[in-house]
């Protein structure tokens, strides 16, 4: 199955890429890896119902089971030890991961109260893209009178591309909203 999103990669953003940066081979243009999705529940470590909820909801958002996060180290001050659930996450790849971004893209990120675009600057030295989300219910597979507790996330984009400024394109052809 081709998404939308996907086949636009293929047939034209591909295209236009090899135009801009030069490219000799289609290959060479920056492309998606994967999404991951992570969502940290700090009250799992008081009521595990707490990351339940949470994990109920990325399962709804995603389309796909999330995986249980677990403490690396033990942390006092946080009253976290070692191995204890904190958090979950879902890893995307292909049709689910272009799927999912165009979601993100077109339907979630423009419910955000008062959306100015997202920040330009959250590419790493690799020219991966992460976007923190405040809360759950900008996503419309959510009924918001079941929402127990607000829980935001992080998305991660992994680009495969030579700079930032590429990734940057890339993010930018797909419809990613920057901020001016």
């Amino acid at each position: 199955m081709i998404t939308r999103l996907q086949e636009r990669y293929r047939n034209t953003i591909v295209q236009e890429m090899m135009k801009q940066f030069n490219f000799k081979s289609r290959m060479q243009a920056p492309k998606i890896e994967k999404i991951v999705i992570n969502m940290g529940v700090g009250k799992a470590n008081e009521d595990i119902k707490h990351l339940e909820d949470a994990m109920k909801d990325l399962a709804t958002i995603t389309g796909q089971k999330p995986v249980i996060t677990r403490a690396k180290k033990a942390v006092a001050n946080f009253k976290i030890r070692k191995g204890m659930p904190i958090g979950c996450k879902v890893t995307l790849r292909k049709a689910h991961m272009y799927e999912f971004l165009d979601r993100l893209i077109n339907v979630a990120l423009p419910r955000i109260k008062d959306f100015r675009g997202v920040s330009g600057s959250s590419f790493d030295q690799h020219g991966n893209y992460t976007l923190g989300i405040a809360e759950q219910s900008i996503f419309p597979e959510i009924d918001i009178d079941k929402i127990k507790r607000v829980q935001g996330m992080d998305v991660i984009i992994v680009i495969e591309a030579d700079n930032v400024e590429q990734a940057k394109e890339l993010l930018r052809h797909f419809g990613m909203p920057f901020r001016s």
